[in-house]
């Protein structure tokens, strides 16, 4: 059963921007934070950002004042906005709830001229 679906990543030159939606099913969504992630090749998955099911959001430093994390309960997705993106963005973005649930297949976003 697919739990989480990533969409809206791409080619992008630096400065660009792009927002990415991941609709999750009910079960998972509803009451939990929900948080972003990213693998760039050869190094681990890193924390991007995490919303709480109230709103509260939590961005790490490298990606603040750029990137936005923003949820809809209504629609069960969650999304994040990325405004001026550098080369060192390019990574599969995956989302996940807390207490995290089996990986989607993440989005590729690439960031080069």
């Amino acid at each position: 059963q697919v739990q989480l679906v990533e969409s809206g990543g791409g080619l992008v030159q630096p400065g660009g921007s792009l927002r990415l939606s991941c609709q999750a099913s009910r079960d998972i969504f509803v009451g939990n934070d929900m948080a972003w992630y990213r693998q760039a090749p050869g190094k681990r998955r890193e924390f991007v950002a995490r919303i709480s099911s109230s709103g509260y959001t939590v961005h790490t430093n490298s990606v603040k004042g750029r990137f936005t994390i923003s949820r809809d309960n209504a629609k069960y997705t969650v999304y994040l906005q990325m405004n001026s993106l550098k080369p060192e963005d390019t990574a599969v973005y995956y989302c996940n709830s807390l207490p995290a649930v089996d990986w989607g297949q993440g989005t590729q976003v690439t960031v080069s001229s």
